[in-house]
């Protein structure tokens, strides 16, 4: 399966039509019976938009490409549901800033993947308007949630590049279980005006929001591609992505840590994540072994835990019954843990652990190997809470064939240096 680079690389030079590449892929959406994971295709638009590309030159990195977005973005003319029968009828009547840069990059954005019921669930993808989406590796199995119903379209060969959200690991989860690739950017870096419930009106805020948007993609390069197109806040603010620290693997210090008691990793979890050490190693990659000082990872985890429950009282969810003081300390609490790890960062270039304990298990499970279904976020929760960079990577598969992926967690708005990272490590 080719990359969204890789298409675009023929495309430009005159290898492939982008009429060509689209056909077969709303063809491939068509012909799909099984994965259920794009759910909303627009093929007139998508046909006239790959002549026009084929008509003139390129107009950016993704020119001439067709890829997929989450049911949760706004694409003008389509369907905006969120999985949500009380959202089925709604049309989107403009597009999301980052479904605007991906087509200022070139992108044909040919229709929507499938989502959990209001992104409501990170470790499955099923709603009442469309139905469950499974994992092409093994049909009895989840994709991951909330976005994965773009993992599974990637992994099943039914697009060329994904964008999505994370909060509880909705994009890192659905990637590792579907064996791709999936970037959480830093906190506040992509815009998120056309991210919002229908009919609720966009509300840029400055207060915490451990919610992004960002890609899944089949290589690393993808996602650096796709980061550059979206990325950066719309006017008055401005920023630039800091370029990676390191060229060469072996120049890399890689925090690591492969298992703790708060989430167990299975065996063959285990076994990839030692086989991926052993790779670094033999790299010549300095490893520096456990967590950063002063960092109790399940005091954080569980810090997370707090803070997801304030974000969505401050969505229009249940309202928090904490004091102003107590809503201080926990604003103080995630900025600590953000200073210990940025001062971590002074030394350590990426930190490397599992993205969950697990492969993709069946669907309907609620314990997972022996532990509860909310295991799944304690690895996440660490670059949640703090707002840094994290990555899932494919880094092998088990006996039976599913996915294992690995987080990379960066410092902040180093972005490049943990995909840099990926990339020099996936070879």
């Amino acid at each position: 399966m080719r990359t969204a680079g890789e298409i675009a690389e023929w495309i430009r030079t005159g290898e492939v039509t982008s009429r060509e590449v689209t056909e077969q892929l709303l063809e491939r959406i068509a012909d799909d019976k099984t994965i259920n994971a794009v759910v909303e295709v627009r093929p007139e638009y998508a046909l006239a938009a790959a002549d026009a590309a084929d008509a003139t030159s390129p107009v950016g990195p993704l020119h001439g490409v067709p890829m997929t977005v989450k049911d949760c973005l706004n694409v003008a003319g389509l369907h905006t549901t969120w999985g949500n029968p009380a959202f089925a009828e709604y049309v989107a009547d403009q597009d999301a800033t980052v479904v605007e840069r991906l087509q200022r990059a070139g992108a044909i954005i040919i229709g929507k993947s499938n989502v959990h019921t209001m992104l409501a669930d990170f470790g499955q993808t099923a709603n009442e308007i469309y139905g469950r989406t499974n994992n092409p590796t093994d049909l009895g199995r989840t994709p991951g949630g909330s976005s994965g119903g773009g993992a599974a379209a990637l992994a099943a060969d039914l697009t060329y590049l994904e964008y999505g959200s994370d909060l509880v690991g909705s994009i890192r989860l659905p990637a590792a279980y579907c064996g791709v690739y999936g970037l959480k950017p830093t906190n506040g870096l992509v815009p998120q005006r056309g991210f919002q419930v229908p009919r609720m009106p966009y509300l840029p805020s400055e207060l915490p929001n451990l919610s992004t948007l960002g890609p899944l993609a089949r290589s690393a390069a993808d996602l650096r591609i796709a980061l550059r197109a979206t990325a950066g806040p719309e006017a008055p603010y401005s920023w630039q992505l800091r370029p990676p620290r390191h060229q060469r693997l072996e120049n890399f210090r890689v925090g690591v840590v492969t298992d703790h008691p708060a989430a167990p990793v299975s065996g063959e979890v285990g076994d990839a994540m030692a086989a991926t050490v052993d790779q670094l190693a033999r790299s010549g990659a300095k490893i520096i072994e456990g967590w950063p000082d002063e960092v109790d990872p399940g005091e954080q985890a569980e810090e997370f835990g707090r803070q997801v429950g304030l974000f969505f009282a401050l969505h229009g969810g249940e309202p928090t019954e904490l004091t102003v003081d107590e809503l201080l300390a926990t604003e103080r609490a995630r900025m600590l843990a953000r200073a210990k790890w940025q001062r971590y960062f002074e030394d350590v270039d990426v930190f490397l652990c599992p993205t969950s304990f697990t492969v993709a298990f069946p669907h309907g499970s609620t314990t997972i190997d022996g532990q509860p279904y909310d295991a799944q976020v304690f690895w996440i929760s660490h670059a949640a809470l703090i707002g840094h960079p994290a990555l899932s990577m494919p880094i092998g598969r088990t006996t039976s064939g599913l996915p294992v992926g690995a987080q990379v967690i960066g410092p902040w708005h180093e972005d490049d240096t943990a995909i840099t990272f990926a990339e020099l490590l996936a070879g």
